[in-house]
């Protein structure tokens, strides 16, 4: 069964960082693309930041670029989200996802989600 566990999530001040992490189990991690996406209270689900199997290829929204940065450790089958000089506006639930071999592939399992709070 594959399984996605969010942490790191919390209240922050304006300006401040926070780093997310996701553990995965029941698939070889390795081998599949991972992706972070938000959802801010009342809106919709945004796509947040995504990276390849070893690494090397990463992505970002407009949004979020030049703050934040994805990574991973594959052999603690855990990936990361660093978040530096948040915004009240990046405030939301985040949840980490899997995808699949190829970039292309659709999303195929959701962790529970883990709120970041920027406020004063």
């Amino acid at each position: 069964e594959v399984q996605l566990v969010e942490s790191g999530g919390g209240l922050v001040q304006p300006g401040g960082s926070l780093r997310l992490s996701c553990a995965a189990s029941g698939f070889t991690f390795s081998s599949y693309w991972m992706y972070w996406v938000r959802q801010a209270p009342g809106k919709g689900l945004q796509w947040v930041s995504g990276i390849n199997s070893g690494g090397g290829t990463v992505y970002y929204a407009d949004s979020v670029k030049g703050r934040f940065t994805i990574s991973r450790d594959n052999a603690k089958n855990t990936d990361y989200l660093q978040m530096n000089s948040l915004k009240a506006e990046d405030t939301a639930v985040y949840y980490c996802v899997k995808g699949g071999r190829w970039y292309s592939d659709a999303f195929d399992a959701w962790g529970q989600g883990t709120l970041v709070t920027v406020s004063p």
